[in-house]
């Protein structure tokens, strides 16, 4: 077998990466003359130092589960699902016009109601992009890239149109009902008589975020869907010698994809904002895609990863605002990440391949 251990490409491969874009970050950021070392005992105080910061690095990372889990399911049937962004926007629509137009006393009855609102706007939103690939052979990337502008602009016509209260400026909804709003993980430390995290918007959709990590595990690689799945992402022709339907399995996969994403809406709109605003997804779409890259589609390095970028964003956000180095900077710093994680994945994994490789060679040799 030529290629390395399973550990490595999983374990070795993105943490050697990682360190890479670190240590470059580290220049760039000597190269302004402030001290590397500062900006990281910032961050790590910032974003890991207190139950505060660990309050926005766990919101963020539940955002970043879902769409990274979006992607994961997509590119399983050799789909690149980059719609996360209108599929999540579209996700925050389900949810407002659920908990605006549905008269539900309590937050357990109007999370599963939100939850099937947001999952079905998600999938709608991948279900035409999926169509085209299935049908017309439309190219998946340049569809579901099209459909994130389409979202964008959508979103803001209904919300300035239609659902913006009278009298008010601001594009977006009225406030959800108070007994909608979800328990934040404050109040579920308070209930155990702790402090945790207070004023933070974490709140019970991170439980979810990990339940969808062991749903999607199951259902890729314990059912006989996911199977079907990655039949038909290894090798078309074989799927379709097996008796899978291309067509049906393209489809049901982008939908589920699609519903991922527009679940992340529970927690930035139900959980966070408690209403529909513009931007809400915030490019969580985008970063999905790094996140599930560097977690080798797989829902636990999805988690991690997810993890990782929580902390680049609460982390970069209190650099920004405790030293002098530019917010801008910042991202740079998240783009070296995805850079050195993702598009630059073959420059780390190709010599360690061969490092393997001659290693075990040298035991045979020796042998």
């Amino acid at each position: 077998m030529d290629k390395m251990p399973k550990w490595a490409d999983v374990v070795l491969t993105p943490l050697i990466s990682l360190i890479l874009a670190m240590a470059i970050s580290a220049l760039v950021i000597l190269a302004i003359g402030e001290s590397p070392r500062e900006a990281l005992t910032t961050m790590v105080e910032g974003a890991l130092g207190s139950s505060y910061g660990w309050g926005f690095t766990l919101y963020y990372a539940t955002n970043f589960i879902f769409t990274g889990l979006a992607v994961m399911v997509a590119y399983h049937a050799a789909l690149f699902n980059i719609g996360g962004e209108g599929q999540a926007a579209m996700g925050g629509l389900g949810v407002a016009l659920v908990l605006l137009y549905l008269p539900l006393p309590h937050w357990g009855l109007a999370l599963p109601a939100a939850m099937v609102g947001a999952a079905a706007f998600g999938a709608a939103w991948a279900f035409i992009p999926a169509i085209l690939q299935a049908k017309r052979g439309s190219h998946i990337v340049i569809t579901t890239i099209m459909f994130n502008f389409i979202a964008a602009a959508a979103l803001n016509y209904v919300l300035v149109n239609l659902l913006r209260p009278v009298g008010s400026m601001d594009p977006a909804t009225a406030r959800f009902p108070e007994a909608t709003n979800l328990p934040t993980l404050s109040d579920i430390a308070a209930g155990f008589g702790m402090e945790w995290g207070r004023n933070t918007p974490v709140n019970v959709t991170f439980f979810i975020a990990l339940l969808a990590c062991l749903l999607v595990w199951v259902l890729v690689w314990r059912t006989r869907l996911g199977y079907q799945i990655r039949a038909l992402g290894k090798s078309e022709p074989g799927a379709v010698y097996a008796g899978i339907n291309p067509v049906r399995i393209t489809v049901i996969a982008m939908l589920i994809s699609g519903g991922l994403a527009g679940l992340m809406a529970i927690n930035n709109v139900m959980g966070e904002s408690e209403r529909l605003v513009l931007n809400a997804v915030e490019g969580a779409g985008f970063i999905g895609i790094a996140v599930a890259l560097m977690g080798r589609n797989h829902p636990l390095g999805i988690f991690l990863a997810a993890l990782l970028f929580g902390f680049l964003y609460q982390g970069g956000g209190e650099l920004a605002l405790w030293t002098s180095i530019p917010r801008e900077l910042i991202v740079v710093i998240q783009a070296l990440v995805i850079l050195f994680t993702g598009a630059l994945d073959n420059m780390v994994r190709m010599p360690l391949e061969r490092i393997f490789l001659a290693t075990r060679r040298s035991k045979g040799a020796a042998r």
